[in-house]
């Protein structure tokens, strides 16, 4: 079974999905281009059926690649305060559990990626509703959310994921599309309490920082792998125009044992692009065309990785890494 296991649902909340969506900053900036990404438009944004032609639209995607059997639908959770207090003025965009179980179960293609914040005062309650739910994994953005998973507070919760087999999806390095609460939680050592739990991880981007712009975590997490056998990566957004991918970064990912740590993920609605790797030196001219001539983006960018050098093992290992119920 191949995998993409990092594709964001956008909501407006039309339909009763629970959903909201208010960029500001540079997601405001960015809006124009992620809609146009999936084909959609800011008309279509702001329209009455917006949720639902969204998610018919991903699911055509999934259906039309002949290289994706499912994807993994990602929530957005709120960020909180330690006290549990909500901080939806911090936020750009929320994406409700209950959205993306439903699409789950209506359609097989799709599997169910929650978010909750360890924070809540009902984080365990909607845990046990999510498992229940049949999540496949559990989705977080630990610098944007305010998340520090190696504070002991959250012990209990990670040892229910633990138990229950469901894995921690967590953004690490570089985020410059939605507000920073901690920039320190970056670093996929934000991990490591997780990690010593029993927590499978996986830490998406690999930890890759903008040049110039962010720290870089690559190295941190190669380190990590060597000490934890259940900690992962996976290649999202290293297809797209935000200088997170290098030559020398493609070779640690894309051969020796960290290859074998790499699940593949698109990142979708962010835009793939060959552009700044051929520019790089890292993609023929020819293998650059080739996919920009794909119309179905999560297609175009599982072609583009796979020219960059990324196995095909790469795209089904998540097959064992997920909680996928039979």
């Amino acid at each position: 079974m191949r995998i993409d296991c990092h594709v964001h649902v956008v909501g407006t909340g039309t339909g009763g999905t629970g959903c909201w969506y208010r960029p500001r900053g540079l997601t405001r900036v960015g809006a124009p281009f992620l809609v146009r990404s999936v084909g959609l438009t800011m008309r279509d944004l702001r329209g009455p059926d917006f949720d639902r032609v969204y998610a018919a639209r991903l699911l055509d995607f999934v259906r039309g690649s002949p290289s994706i059997d499912r994807a993994l639908l990602l929530a957005h959770e709120l960020p909180y305060r330690d006290d549990g207090t909500p901080l939806p003025d911090q936020a750009s965009f929320y994406v409700s559990n209950d959205h993306v179980l439903r699409l789950a179960r209506e359609h097989p293609e799709f599997l169910a990626g929650v978010s909750i914040h360890p924070s809540r005062r009902d984080a365990f309650e909607e845990l046990e509703k999510c498992l229940a739910g049949g999540a496949a994994a559990l989705k977080c953005l630990p610098n944007v959310q305010g998340i520090d998973w190696n504070d002991r507070r959250h012990t209990r919760f990670l040892e229910r994921m633990a138990g229950a087999g469901l894995p921690l999806l967590a953004h690490t390095g570089s985020e410059r599309t939605m507000p920073v609460m901690d920039a320190r939680l970056a670093s996929p050592r934000v991990l490591t309490r997780p990690l010593e739990i029993g927590v499978t991880c996986i830490a998406a981007h690999c930890g890759t920082g903008m040049m110039l712009l962010d720290p870089d975590y690559l190295e941190v997490f190669a380190e990590m792998t060597l000490r934890f056998p259940n900690l992962y990566g996976d290649n999202s957004a290293l297809a797209a125009l935000n200088f997170r991918l290098r030559p020398s970064a493609l070779r640690r990912l894309t051969s020796g044992p960290l290859a074998e740590r790499i699940l593949h993920g698109s990142d979708l609605p962010v835009p793939s692009s060959g552009l700044l790797p051929w520019a790089g030196g890292m993609l023929s001219w020819r293998e650059h065309r080739a996919a920009a001539r794909i119309a179905i983006p999560l297609e175009r960018d599982a072609r583009l990785k796979r020219a960059l050098g990324f196995d095909e093992a790469t795209f089904t290992r998540a097959g064992s890494v997920l909680r996928i119920l039979k």
